[in-house]
């Protein structure tokens, strides 16, 4: 019996995966012609784009098509492809199955587990969010106090190694002071005390970290060491620690170990970035914040302070990058980019917060972010603002290749949408 129903889910689970079988991408030489082209510092100009080998080859008026294959973009908009800067995207894929979800590690320390590792290629949320027009994503660790090393990562490739976007960077879950969630019932005075053991456990790993980075330093050669050695980067300041922290208390408090520590900081999370705008600027630290669509975090707070945080930051000249922290919603960053807009950053400084401002904090800026020549040609073309519902992604484009408009959601979408109950007449 045990194996006729293992047969019978074997048969079903194919079944489900050939229905939901993605067209392949379409790689080659692409010219696209009479398109609206977004830039950072000119906004829309008429442009045709040539692609090839990957990379944006060309940008200018009326360029020769040769062999390129044409896509005609008039009365079509074309903008790089959005980055989400914090995401579980391709770790992560249903959350009532533990056996999929590959971001929570055992253990406070474990800097070593490597989130690019993990990633499912196949995964189909990836080209659920694609569509709208996310092309790179930056895939996140949770779990313990340093739960492992986020990637960056295109949304289009075989291998976690072929979508490798060319960013690590070491995760901290910096010690909070606040309740963990209406269910945490410890008293303020636990509260303290669980704080100041884990800032307690945090210095002793970094004192330990710093130790075994001077002696890699002087002596070449250790005793193998993966915990260590997955630290380097960050001891030797070749690589960002990105602090995840979100209440003001600990964003201080953060900002006060940074300080002393001098370690070079991307933060993440700050949903009450605009209680400690002064010294954020003061100390220069770049931001990672969202989502914006969310809830207030304290109760006796304005209904829109999470909507407002990222354009109060970003007008006081912070350095500040969008994220939905989500999985499967990723597709929902140009909305929440779209309401950081309309609540005080402004258009163009909220695209800029979902493209060339991520890829600037993680050391890719010369490659992603914008549509510029030489560039990674990660780009989609729409019929209008790609932050109203309304508009659709026409065309995507990820490392050159023409990626098909489809997921399980359109391809859902397409059986039901003229259905025969199958009854006879």
């Amino acid at each position: 019996m045990k194996n006729i129903i293992q047969i019978i889910a074997l048969v079903g689970m194919s079944f489900w995966a050939t229905a939901q079988q993605v067209q392949k991408s379409e790689g080659g030489v692409f010219l696209l012609q009479n398109g609206q082209v977004y830039t950072h510092d000119k906004g829309m100009i008429s442009a045709d784009i040539l692609l090839k080998d990957g990379l944006i080859a060309e940008v200018g008026s009326a360029l020769a098509a040769g062999s390129a294959k044409i896509i005609d973009c008039k009365g079509l908009e074309i903008y790089p492809g959005m980055i989400d800067a914090g995401t579980k995207l391709g770790i992560a894929e249903v959350g009532a199955v533990s056996l999929t979800q590959d971001h929570n590690e055992l253990g406070e320390y474990t800097p070593h587990m490597q989130a690019l590792t993990a990633v499912n290629p196949s995964s189909v949320n990836i080209p659920v969010n694609r569509v709208n027009g996310i092309t790179t994503v930056l895939t996140l660790p949770s779990g313990g106090l340093f739960p492992g090393t986020a990637a960056a990562i295109d949304l289009h490739g075989y291998t976690p190694e072929q979508m490798y976007a060319g960013f690590k960077g070491v995760v901290l879950n910096f010690p909070s002071s606040g309740k963990r969630g209406r269910w945490d019932r410890r008293s303020e005075e636990d509260i303290k005390k669980d704080s100041k053991k884990k800032l307690k456990r945090l210095n002793k790993f970094w004192k330990a970290s710093k130790i075994y980075a001077g002696i890699k330093a002087k002596n070449g050669e250790t005793k193998y060491n993966p915990q260590m050695d997955a630290m380097l980067g960050v001891m030797n300041d070749k690589a960002p620690l990105i602090v995840e922290v979100n209440k003001k208390a600990d964003i201080l408090a953060a900002i006060a170990w940074i300080n002393k520590n001098g370690v070079n900081v991307i933060l993440s999370g700050v949903a009450e970035g605009y209680r400690v705008i002064d010294s954020l600027v003061k100390y220069d630290i770049p931001v990672i914040t969202g989502p914006i669509l969310n809830n207030p975090s304290r109760s006796s707070d304005h209904y829109d302070v999470g909507y407002s945080n990222a354009g109060k930051m970003q007008k006081a000249g912070i350095r500040v990058a969008i994220r939905t922290n989500e999985t499967e919603n990723v597709r929902n960053l140009p909305y929440n980019a779209a309401f950081a807009a309309a609540y005080g950053m402004g258009w163009e400084a909220a695209f800029k917060a979902v493209t060339q401002v991520p890829a600037d904090l993680m050391g890719i800026g010369d490659k992603y972010g914008s549509l510029t020549k030489g560039k990674v040609a990660n780009l989609f073309i729409t019929d209008g603002d790609p932050f109203e519902t309304k508009t659709m992604v026409k065309h995507l484009f990820i490392r050159g290749w023409k990626v098909p408009m489809e997921s399980r959601h359109t391809l859902l979408y397409e059986e039901f949408l003229e259905r025969d109950p199958g009854l006879s007449k």
